[in-house]
């Protein structure tokens, strides 16, 4: 079944859309954008051993060939497995507002790019499989929203607190952009550090694009706190790169200490514990937009621009 939004929410979200400082351009609000979202985690808690079969029939490609029914049957009495269903029905008992969220972004996805087509949303639990939130494969998009109950949620005691500040229905869409970016933007063309800062900046343009109304911290999975930390200390994470000649070093240990995720960036200093993580990316995020906005460029001839075009022609300067 197609979700539908009924009327009175869509007025609010343009009520609120207009109330705002972000605005959709009325020509991409107005691509029709009709898909498909399936509550499956729904299905599969409502499932019986009886109705199994033909859950399976719907949706074989949620039920690997190599797994044995005996092992789903099992799980549709799992005790972990009924109150992950239960937790997930109590924060999404619909999925209204997301759906929203996802139309305006393949809209935007699109406008820019009109070769691209819907795909099928569906949502599921997945034992809380945090490094595949979001999955994008073919024409299905996977959300697994256990991975959104709250930072604070019972189910992610244990976890390490930087991977527990993400897990947030907000970061739902940040993560869908993250996929489609994934796949837009070309691997690094070298292994140089510059390579690999203006890599994650395009990823971070394209959630621009792709999210206008979504504020910077949602984008790059920072708090409003580590977000601030960026904006005021850039020029100094500037300097630091630049004065120790990273820009074109390929030591892979570059990308643990600025680019991946984790605790806090490792300048080696006694401040690191209260730095953000990912500065690099940040950085490289700056790099690209200074780019875009000094320079006549369509987004797609951005994509396929090197790096060391991107960061000569950015002329790139921190804010102070």
């Amino acid at each position: 079944m197609k979700t539908k939004l009924p009327a009175l929410f869509l007025i609010l979200i343009l009520s609120v859309s207009c109330s705002s400082e972000c605005k959709i351009d009325a020509k991409i609000a107005e691509i029709p954008m009709d898909f498909q979202v399936v509550r499956f985690d729904q299905r599969f808690a409502e499932a019986t051993p009886e109705s199994l079969p033909k859950l399976k029939e719907a949706f074989p490609e949620l039920f690997p060939r190599q797994i044995n029914d005996s092992v789903w049957y099992a799980k549709l009495q799992d005790t972990i497995q009924l109150e992950l269903n239960e937790e997930v029905e109590k924060a999404f008992p619909d999925f209204l507002e997301e759906t929203e969220g996802l139309r305006q972004l393949f809209q935007q996805l699109k406008y820019n790019f009109p070769e691209f087509k819907a795909p099928e949303v569906i949502t599921v639990t997945s034992d809380v499989d945090y490094r595949n939130r979001v999955i994008l494969a073919d024409d299905k998009l996977l959300i697994g929203l256990d991975n959104y109950l709250g930072t604070d949620h019972k189910f992610y005691i244990g976890m390490q607190q930087y991977l527990k500040d993400n897990f947030r229905r907000e970061q739902i869409l940040p993560n869908v952009a993250q996929q489609y970016a994934t796949q837009l933007v070309s691997p690094p063309e070298d292994r140089t550090f510059l390579a690999f800062l203006v890599y994650y900046g395009k990823q971070l343009y394209l959630e621009d694009t792709l999210l206008p109304c979504t504020d910077d911290a949602e984008k790059i999975g920072y708090s409003e706190d580590e977000i601030q930390f960026a904006n005021d200390n850039e020029d100094q994470v500037w300097r630091y790169i630049v004065e120790r000649e990273l820009l074109y070093k390929t030591d892979n240990k570059l990308q643990e200490r600025f680019l991946n995720e984790g605790p806090f960036s490792k300048f080696y200093l006694e401040l690191d514990s209260e730095t953000p993580a990912k500065l690099g990316q940040y950085i490289g995020w700056q790099i690209v937009r200074q780019y875009m906005n000094k320079n006549d460029v369509s987004l797609k001839k951005m994509l396929i621009t090197d790096a060391k075009t991107i960061f000569k022609d950015s002329n790139y300067k921190p804010k102070k």
